[in-house]
């Protein structure tokens, strides 16, 4: 199969714009000796989690074909986020290469896993090729794109990604926070939502106030507010469009944010 039509099969909103630009530059030779593999009879068109990305545009205009190149797009955008806050720090850990890695095996499947590291590694190369300035700017251009088709939810879960990756080592260093925060400012997002996944997963009563984006002294009117936005804003139906495995993820997170809540309701004699 030509490398352009399979391009287009997975671009999904992906079709202009700086995200596809930067597609086009990174996706060119990654590809070439994985595609017969990949287009298959038994697999073209499809994603079941094993087979990798789907090539099939024979059925476009489909609602599962927009889904598909909807969840393709997710990918790659998570993958030009992820290249950005790896480097954040000047270095590139083993811990959260792997972190990556295992994120790409559970919700995309083992071919996935392997294409995507290919991806993140070139992306690491046109960093290095342009400079950090000019690939911060691509970033940030990107990351408009996402949020002029993404909605609410899915930038979360992105962003959610974002963390658990730059806690892979153990320590978050501030140039990646600082890092993650100015996606969340490119994407029309509040920086503070960056805090907020910071605190998820934790079991002390400030981390679950920061979760929920509120200070100790709120009142219980102002925490029921800011624990039913989040609780809305954040269900996993939201991502349901991205595959059941994106949504499973985006279940883990409301797990934790309801965890964050029933800690303060405890506190508070809810």
């Amino acid at each position: 199969m030509a490398l352009g039509k399979w391009i287009g099969g997975i671009l999904g909103f992906m079709s202009g714009g700086p995200l596809g630009a930067l597609a086009g530059i990174v996706l060119g030779g990654v590809f070439d000796s994985m595609l017969d593999a990949v287009n298959t009879p038994e697999t073209q068109g499809t994603f079941d989690g094993h087979s990798g990305w789907s090539t099939n545009t024979s059925y476009s205009g489909s609602t599962a074909s927009a889904d598909q190149g909807q969840r393709n797009s997710f990918l790659f955008s998570l993958l030009v986020l992820a290249s950005y806050i790896i480097k954040a720090d000047g270095k590139v850990m083993h811990s959260e290469m792997e972190t990556v890695r295992n994120m790409l095996r559970q919700n995309f499947g083992e071919i996935a896993c392997q294409q995507g590291d290919q991806i993140l590694r070139r992306l690491f190369d046109q960093q290095k090729r342009v400079g950090a300035a000019a690939f911060r700017t691509t970033v940030a251009d990107c990351c408009r794109q996402m949020a002029h088709n993404m909605n609410y939810s899915q930038l979360m879960q992105l962003l959610n990604f974002l963390v658990l990756i730059a806690q892979a080592d153990g320590h978050v260093e501030a140039s990646e926070v600082a890092a993650m925060k100015e996606c969340a400012q490119w994407m029309g997002l509040s920086a503070s939502e960056i805090d907020s996944l910071l605190g998820l997963g934790k079991d002390d009563l400030d981390s679950a106030y920061r979760v929920l984006g509120v200070s100790p002294s709120a009142t219980d009117d102002e925490v029921k507010r800011a624990y039913r936005r989040l609780a809305l804003e954040h269900h996993p139906d939201k991502v349901a469009a991205l595959g059941e495995d994106i949504r499973k993820a985006a279940e883990k997170k409301f797990q934790e944010i309801n965890a964050a809540k029933d800690r303060i309701w405890k506190a508070r004699g809810l």
